[in-house]
């Protein structure tokens, strides 16, 4: 199935990938941690209102604003509707979220992408909203190259939704609150004026690595907190899929790149589920939380080599099954004991991590390097055992050079669910995986 990606230009960006992670290997200096360029927060995305957020649905258009597609103050001939709306944060209180429309190069469509991105940062002026509109800032970079791996949709007339997925305050990792801005996001992109998308439009998700968090829990959540959305989607596809982040935590412990995602972590889920970990972790724990309280995943990747949970919390707290408000959290956010979704489903997933310096887990077997392989398959198969047409694939590569083999897949697997060919599944050929239980708490 490797074999399948043949576009020239996703092969390009493989290697600029792999020339990265050169830099990242055993033995090369780490990168100094980039300090954040100031930046003037854009009025538009915030709500001033008269009326309290909570009087309104979630989804509704709170206002909008029409500007060219802009990259790094470089307006490009691509036309773009930004749209404020009403959605539901991790704590389920009333907070404005923003989406940016790329609207269809010509005339109506009836055919919607709703793209989330992995922009993974702490930072909220590093949401696609802001790159799209002209930010400069290194963190919000991500959106443009997104951009450029959609072109295929664009290209043959589709529009393209680009939530915020974060929601306002960036809330990483907060699976749940991902879910419900991307679902309110289509609602509010079908809602807006001036958008080109059809009344009748059908939506696709699709979605890589932090992009598939929202995928799976919009996926999941919306037949109940969205049955309106629900109704047009045609299918989600994703990639480098987070299932169980407590398991996550020991597979990226102590590794070369992706340590770092720990304490970003921590900083996301305690922000998003308002609740205080400080206590529980060591000087050198607080020190590094403190210093990500805005950073981007770029600031964040092999700059903390070999950074173990051990290292940040205080040693009473080394086991983090002693910590109840730690487990209460991520169990929440473990998809294995939520509801099987109602759309079809492609997922694709890395078991190379050695290549980006994370070794498999005695206990959890393979990865990505920071998505576990196991896992995945044992969500798969959960969905397969519910009767959903699955189409699940592994490539023998990292997390981020999976990407050119699972777009080409994910593209094609979704364009045939808006041409209204059958769902395919290979239930039957998806090997078992790890047990998906959530964490117990420690005595």
């Amino acid at each position: 199935m490797v074999a399948r990606a043949r576009s020239g230009g996703l092969l390009a960006l493989a290697l600029a990938l792999v020339a990265v992670l050169a830099t990242l290997t055993p033995g090369a200096a780490a990168p100094a941690l980039a300090a954040p360029a100031p930046a003037a927060p854009d009025p538009f995305f915030a709500y001033t209102g008269a009326k309290p957020l909570a009087d309104y649905a979630p989804g509704a258009v709170l206002k909008t604003r029409a500007l060219p597609y802009t990259l790094a103050g470089l307006p490009l001939p691509l036309r773009v509707v930004q749209v404020v709306f009403r959605t539901t944060d991790q704590r389920g209180r009333a907070v404005a979220g923003v989406t940016s429309i790329v609207k269809p190069l010509a005339g109506t469509t009836k055919r919607v992408i709703s793209y989330q991105s992995f922009y993974d940062s702490l930072d909220p002026e590093h949401g696609p909203s802001r790159a799209i509109a002209g930010s400069r800032e290194s963190g919000a970079m991500a959106a443009h190259v997104e951009t450029v791996l959609m072109s295929t949709f664009l290209l043959q007339g589709y529009a393209i939704l680009m939530p915020d997925t974060e929601g306002p305050t960036a809330d990483f990792a907060a699976g749940p609150e991902y879910g419900q801005v991307t679902l309110d996001g289509i609602r509010a992109a079908l809602a807006a004026p001036g958008t080109g998308i059809a009344s009748t439009a059908k939506v696709g998700l699709i979605g890589y690595s932090g992009g598939a968090i929202a995928t799976n829990w919009a996926s999941v959540l919306a037949p109940s907190y969205a049955p309106d959305v629900n109704r047009r989607l045609v299918g989600a596809a994703e990639g480098g899929v987070l299932v169980r982040p407590a398991a996550n935590l020991g597979y990226v412990d102590g590794s070369r790149v992706w340590a770092g995602v720990m304490p970003m972590a921590v900083v996301g889920v305690s922000r998003g589920f308002g609740i205080d970990l400080t206590p529980y972790l060591s000087d050198n724990g607080r020190q590094v939380y403190d210093e990500l309280q805005k950073a981007p995943i770029l600031d964040v990747l092999g700059h903390y080599p070999g950074l173990t949970w051990k290292r940040l919390t205080k040693p009473a707290y080394a086991d983090p099954a002693r910590i109840p408000a730690f487990v209460t959290t991520v169990n929440q956010l473990n998809l294995g004991t939520r509801p099987t979704p109602t759309v079809p489903m492609f997922i694709g997933q890395g078991t190379g991590g050695e290549l980006e310096g994370t070794r498999a887990s005695a206990a959890l077997g393979k990865g990505d390097g920071v998505m576990i392989a196991g896992d995945v398959r044992s969500l798969a198969r959960q969905y397969c055992a519910a009767g959903l047409p699955v189409v699940h694939h592994e490539y023998p590569l990292s997390h981020f050079t999976s990407v050119p083999f699972w777009l080409p897949e994910a593209i094609a697997w979704l364009s045939a669910r808006f041409a209204g060919r059958a769902a395919p599944s290979n239930c039957a050929s998806i090997a078992p995986g790890n047990p998906l239980t959530p964490l117990r708490a420690a005595g």
